[in-house]
């Protein structure tokens, strides 16, 4: 199937399987996936840290995901007025979690060893910024859904965490992907209901690419991002009127 030369977080040119798995994402794994100092620079805020001993891939995402849903079920910092510090915070542990420029490589695939480096640079980090906006977006329509750790599966230096997303509706299986790193497990890749975000985006930023050039490529995400953070004012500034 050949998606469109778009750029949308729920899969342009998906079926409507797949959509609803990457819109599930986006409700609630923002808080994971919504991480970059460009759009919000504060680190004043002490978030648990996990234990200094090297955990296994399922302790590092439950230690992840557990802090995450606590500060999305904290009634205060969800008020208008804190909306900034809730966001703040959520990328917080997402940064010591996420490999955004692991997620940006792979995402754009071959197309980037043929950049220099400062271009290559430029690319993680408005992908990176992509991301951002994109699940910011949708950072009020958490609405109780817990996680269930199944099991994980561990080849050397990389693993695979299974989980379900247990709603008031419907369950979604939701996997994340990881490698060792630093001494730390990263996530590079989540799967939702078997689609994975990064092979979503690549095949996105492909079509882009054979129908275009790596410059438009560009010029669709910085326009995908302003489209965001415009629909994120709006949100937020409906939000505080009630």
């Amino acid at each position: 199937m050949t998606c469109a030369p778009q750029i949308d977080s729920e899969g342009i040119g998906l079926p409507s399987r797949e959509r609803t798995g990457l819109t599930i994402l986006g409700r609630l794994f923002l808080s994971l996936i919504c991480a970059t100092p460009i759009l919000w620079a504060s680190r004043a805020i002490a978030e648990p840290e996990p234990s200094s001993a090297v955990q296994t891939p399922t302790e590092a995402m439950r230690t992840t995901t557990g802090q995450a849903l606590k500060l999305l079920r904290d009634r205060e910092l969800k008020k208008p007025e804190r909306m900034d510090e809730l966001v703040t915070r959520l990328k917080k542990i997402a940064d010591a979690r996420f490999d955004y420029g692991e997620m940006a490589k792979r995402s754009l695939g071959i197309q980037l060893n043929r950049l220099g480096e400062k271009e290559q640079q430029e690319f993680v980090d408005l992908f990176t910024e992509f991301l951002t906006a994109t699940y910011v977006e949708k950072i009020h329509t958490y609405s109780g859904e817990e996680v269930t750790f199944l099991n994980e599966r561990l080849e050397g230096n990389y693993a695979e965490v299974k989980t379900v997303m247990i709603g008031k509706k419907t369950d979604t299986p939701m996997d994340y992907r990881l490698m060792m790193k630093g001494g730390d497990w990263k996530a590079y890749d989540v799967v939702v209901d078997g689609i994975s975000l990064v092979q979503n985006y690549r095949t996105q930023f492909t079509a882009i690419l054979r129908s275009s050039s790596y410059d438009q490529l560009v010029v669709t995400l910085r326009n995908k991002i302003a489209q965001h953070n415009v629909k994120t004012s709006i949100s937020e500034a409906s939000t505080s009127s009630h």
